[in-house]
């Protein structure tokens, strides 16, 4: 039984943050479950600490919104997409896409597919629930939740989609024709081309990212955010930042999303039919910080389940290592980062967990 006290004043000499841990891993219910059962209050183990920054975002300014319209029949259009991108990657870490070539139809029944998969009865679910990180289909609540500070108000089933295609037949029936649609859409049609984009933002033949593998792998990971009766006390993702090269976000019209710039937490409202793109770790570092990577959170709410999809573009089992790029640097731009590993970078990531603090340190020169 998963105990509920959300004073987190209380000082109770006979807590037991592990068992209460256990409890609720061993039902395999997640967050959505204990929405079921009727809590009125959070348990303690997801209460967070207050943040420095203020939960109200407060900044003027936007998340650029890039229109991809005309880009493949306007060379001028196209050239002015790039440096529209390459502004972004630099100032914001995040940008928001409009036709992007992705059908609504497609984004729609994505979300709603995700959706079907964590409102389905938990006895079924079940049979996804794991922590083993190698299973092709990864369904939890908190991947770090044994070493995090606190836990998060969501739950995960996460697919590797590439290099090579899951057997169908393993992949949960709620989700499985849209999943297999949608991560084609964006990993050819759309992924492929930004990261051309990229490339030339960085002054490189349009290729380059690709053919150094940063394209080479899809996981995707769809969450849901259960409505939360005390949304104040805890939150959807905690602070961090991404450890892939490229993101690529669809969320639902709930809204909750923020990014940290200048010290602010910036909204990153739902705008229909676009598609959220932000930088990684790995592109921080092989571009040798030309482009940023950048911390975002998720609020818990209690209005509505937030849904969202998020693909990642990394090959995770890659041993190869990865620096910065040797033609971006000079003598007035000397390397920062040692080479790292995907593999070595990514277990770094999972041991720290969503604890708040940049990963970068860990190959920073």
């Amino acid at each position: 039984m998963v105990t509920s006290t959300s004073d987190p004043n209380t000082v109770e000499s006979d807590y037991d943050r592990l068992s209460e841990i256990k409890a609720f891993d061993e039902s395999k219910a997640g967050v959505k479950g204990l929405v079921d059962a009727g809590i009125s209050k959070i348990p303690r183990m997801f209460i967070h600490p207050p943040d420095i920054y203020s939960k109200s975002s407060t900044f003027a300014g936007r998340v650029p919104t890039i229109d991809l319209d005309g880009i493949d029949r306007d060379a001028d259009r196209r050239n002015r997409v790039i440096n529209e991108i390459k502004d972004a990657s630099k100032n914001w870490g995040f940008f928001q896409i409009v036709n992007h070539g992705i059908p609504l139809s497609i984004l729609e029944e994505m979300l709603n597919g995700a959706r079907r998969f964590f409102e389905q009865d938990t006895e079924v679910k079940k049979v996804f629930y794991t922590r083993d990180h190698n299973e092709p289909v990864r369904y939890n609540s908190n991947f770090d939740l044994y070493i995090s500070p606190a836990a998060n108000w969501r739950d995960t089933v996460g697919f590797f989609m590439a290099p090579s295609l899951l057997d169908p037949e393993k992949l949960p029936t709620p989700c499985r024709d849209i999943l297999i649609k949608y991560s084609k859409q964006v990993m050819t049609s759309l992924g492929y081309t930004l990261f051309e984009f990229l490339s030339e933002a960085l002054g490189l033949h349009k290729n380059h990212l690709r053919d150094i593998g940063c394209a080479d792998g899809l996981p995707i990971a769809c969450h849901y955010y259960p409505q939360c009766p005390e949304p104040d006390l805890t939150l959807g993702a905690t602070k961090h930042a991404d450890y892939s090269f490229l993101t690529i976000l669809l969320q639902d019209q709930i809204g909750g999303l923020q990014i940290l710039h200048e010290e602010y937490w910036v909204d990153v409202p739902p705008v229909p039919g676009a598609l959220i793109v932000n930088v990684g770790d790995l592109l921080q570092v092989i571009s040798n910080d030309k482009f940023k990577s950048v911390e975002h959170r998720v609020l818990a709410n209690n209005t509505a389940p937030r849904v969202s999809v998020a693909s990642f573009f990394v090959l995770q089992s890659s041993a190869k290592l990865y620096g910065p790029i040797e033609e971006l640097l000079s003598e007035e731009n000397p390397p920062k980062y040692r080479p790292t590993s995907v593999t070595d970078y990514l277990r770094h990531f999972k041991s720290k967990g969503l604890d708040g603090s940049s990963k970068l340190a860990h190959p920073r020169l």
